[in-house]
């Protein structure tokens, strides 16, 4: 068996699918691991790292041979060129397949088995498969030091020859993986940090994080597998409505609400954005998804009032390193769940790990909810 790691197209991308520390595990289970050259430059992982994990460093065409390819992003997750590949080789990425599901119509022909990583369920055997938290973890981090980056004040308490000064109060808006890493980190930064989720449920966590839990009169409908659900345009309304007044003492707020394959909502209005003090700063982490605040720009910092909203995009691979290093663990445990103790490699149907991340097969779209979309 061959698997390799390739070169990313993604505009921007520096992170690799495959890190020199997950190739061990790969070639005890019987693979041969092929490394396109340079394909981890971007990450902090020269070839010669690859080569001491025991990798071989092969052309682009080489890597695009092997059983098994993986990349970080591919078809809908890739505004660059995506290669072609060949029939029944299994292929590994995240693909946004929710958000557009026509690139992935168009890749069945080549009768490829493509795996979408956004669509592993979140059941506990595949909580080592994870990559959309375990980008969101470190997503949630960097957006502390990007909005304390952009404020005109420090998170915490001084105390200074000329007096004490107070720490700044931060809100984090949805309490899901990203958003408790962010209000970790703003703790640990010192700030007087405030949490809010539409799950009641999630109470317990941001208290256990050292936040006060903002509790607003509403009931949120749930969604699946953990994942937040789209409300209606009424919840959103009178959420909206709940938030203006929290908002305006806060020093620095981080929205990271989003749903699967769907526009994120808007959280923030500008007329909530209007009444921030002097200087606050918003974090957008759903700008890639449209924004969950009224007048931010993907990729850019814009002012609004006398507040600053950012929207940055692909925060993961500004900490390609790292982000590198634990998105190959996931890809590496999501290989070795398809290998036999014969070492080969079996798609199962009856595995739901397999069935819900499996888009294409034969020539065609296989999966329910993608031949819906298409539809």
């Amino acid at each position: 068996m061959k698997i390799s790691v390739i070169r990313e197209t993604h505009p921007g991308e520096a992170r690799v699918a495959l890190a020199p520390a997950a190739l061990g595990s790969l070639i005890k289970a019987g693979f041969e691991v092929f490394v396109e050259s340079g394909a981890g430059d971007a990450a902090g992982y020269p070839d010669a790292l690859y080569q001491s994990a025991g990798g071989q460093i092969v052309t682009a065409a080489e890597a695009l041979s092997a059983d098994v390819v993986t990349s970080v992003r591919l078809y809908g997750a890739n505004d660059g060129p995506t290669p072609t590949f060949k029939t029944d080789q299994v292929v590994v990425a995240l693909m946004d397949p929710l958000a557009h599901p026509k690139p992935i119509h168009e890749a069945a022909a080549s009768g490829a088995k493509l795996f979408s990583l956004e669509m592993i369920p979140r059941i506990t055997r595949a909580q080592a498969m994870d990559v959309l938290s375990s980008q969101a973890s470190l997503a949630g981090y960097k957006a502390v030091l990007l909005g304390a980056n952009q404020m005109n004040r420090i998170l915490p308490m001084m105390t200074t020859a000329a007096g004490t000064i107070p720490p700044a109060k931060v809100m984090i808006l949805g309490a899901g993986v990203a958003g408790l890493q962010a209000i970790a980190t703003a703790k640990r930064l010192g700030a007087v940090v405030t949490g809010y989720d539409v799950r009641p449920e999630t109470k317990s966590q941001v208290e256990s994080l050292g936040a006060r839990f903002l509790e607003l009169d509403l009931q949120a409908e749930q969604g699946e597998g953990g994942y937040a659900k789209e409300q209606s345009k009424e919840f959103y309304a009178r959420q909206q409505e709940l938030l203006g007044d929290a908002m305006a003492e806060m020093d620095l707020i981080i929205t990271t609400a989003a749903v699967p394959g769907r526009k994120a909502p808007i959280l923030i209005t500008q007329p909530m954005v209007q009444k921030m003090k002097h200087g606050a700063v918003v974090v957008d982490l759903a700008a890639e998804r449209g924004g969950n605040v009224e007048g931010t720009v993907p990729g850019q910092i814009v002012p609004s009032g006398s507040a600053f909203l950012m929207g940055p995009l692909n925060i993961p691979s500004t900490l390609a390193y790292h982000a590198s290093g634990v998105f190959a663990k996931n890809v590496a445990s999501f290989v070795l769940n398809m290998v036999t103790k014969e070492k080969t490699l079996v798609i199962n149907k009856e595995d739901p790990i397999i069935i819900d991340s499996l888009l294409t097969e034969g020539g065609a779209v296989i999966h329910p909810k993608i031949q819906e979309l298409l539809k």
